[in-house]
This record gives structure tokens, C-alpha cells and sequence, in this order.
């Protein structure tokens, strides 16, 4: 294990094919890859199904990842990949007319909410998420990745291979849209 990586250790036992360093990396990063899907997808089934993919499409391109770069990082760049696949995907079905039922209310977090959350109201919440799925992506991501996941403008920029003036300045776009939107400002709807 290196002090700068504490996943190295893991990444290359899961590379010589050890179950349990897989095992271990999926249970210690599920719950985030998870939470990352679903707040990207405001759809908790869908970010499920990503969460498996990302997984999946991780460990089959271990022989790709660069142990100076934080697992996290990596694992967090591959399932926005996903959620914008399954945004693609979801956009050429509404297009071609599949039934695609709209269900962003529902899509609120069942598991046990923090006291800022109790105190929020819940209609405010879902406009909120419907808000934030519905940026663009590069706006999407970085908000996400900052405010979520809790990741530093630093690390951002990383996982998404870009500037963190870049970040710097998307996270301001993003949150400056969401709240143009949730004020109801008609001009600035996402």
C-alpha cells in the first residue's frame, strides 16, 4: 500500500484475479458509485443497473488504471461515463416514442436523511433534483462530483480531465442555473 494510494494494494490484487480485493474494492466504493448514479439519473433502479456496469467495465480495464490516480477518482470518471450513456440511451427512446415514465419525485433518497434534509421540504428537494438532472453534463458532473460526493475542486479536475479553473468555473455556471430555476426565472430554465 502506498501512503498517496491506499487502494494500490487492492487494484493489484484485483488485476492478478484475487476475489476478495475485488470484493473489497466493490464494498468500499459501492455505496458512492451508487449514490453518484442515482443523483446523475434521478432514477434509483436505473443508477443500480449503472452501479453493476461501472463495476464491471472497472474491472475489466484494471490493466488501465494508473495506480498514482485515486480509485475513487477513477471509479467515480467511469460511472458518469455510464450515466451518460443511460442519458443517450434514454434520449433515443423518448425520441422515438418508447414510453419512458417520468418519475423524479420518487427518486428521493429512501435511506435515513441528514437534519438538513428532515428540515428541507420534500417538494423542494425533488425540483431540485429535477433541476440537476437536467444540466448539461459538464455542468452535471462537476456539481455532483463538488457538492455530493464531496470531492475538492482538485480532485474534480481530475477525474474528469480537466482544468480546476475549469471546475471552478462550472461549478459557479451550475449553481448560478439551479438557482435561476428554482427562483422560476422562465429564461434561464435548463
Amino acid at each position: 500500500m502506498t501512503p498517496d494510494n491506499p487502494d494500490a494494494a487492492l487494484v493489484r490484487g484485483a488485476q492478478s484475479g484475487d476475489a476478495g480485493a475485488q470484493r473489497a474494492l466493490v464494498e468500499r466504493y459501492r455505496e458512492t458509485v451508487y449514490r453518484l448514479a442515482r443523483t446523475a439519473t434521478g432514477d434509483p433502479e436505473e443508477a443500480f443497473d449503472i452501479t453493476q456496469e461501472a463495476f464491471i467495465a472497472a474491472f475489466g480495464a484494471l490493466n488501465r488504471y494508473d495506480h498514482k490516480r485515486p480509485f475513487k477518482a477513477w471509479i467515480s470518471a467511469i460511472t458518469l461515463n455510464k450515466c451518460r450513456d443511460w442519458a443517450r440511451r434514454r434520449a433515443v427512446r423518448q425520441f422515438i416514442g418508447l414510453p419512458m415514465p417520468e418519475q423524479a419525485a420518487d427518486w428521493i433518497a429512501d435511506d435515513v436523511p441528514s437534519a438538513e434534509t428532515l428540515a428541507a421540504d420534500r417538494a423542494e428537494l425533488a425540483a431540485a433534483a429535477r433541476a440537476i438532472a437536467k444540466l448539461p453534463a459538464s455542468l452535471k458532473d462537476v456539481l455532483i462530483l463538488c457538492t455530493v460526493e464531496g470531492l475538492s475542486q482538485q480532485e474534480t479536475a481530475v477525474t474528469l480531465g480537466i482544468s480546476v479553473k475549469a471546475v471552478e468555473t462550472r461549478l459557479y455556471r451550475a449553481r448560478q442555473k439551479l438557482m435561476d430555476v428554482l427562483r422560476g426565472n422562465a429564461a434561464a430554465r435548463v
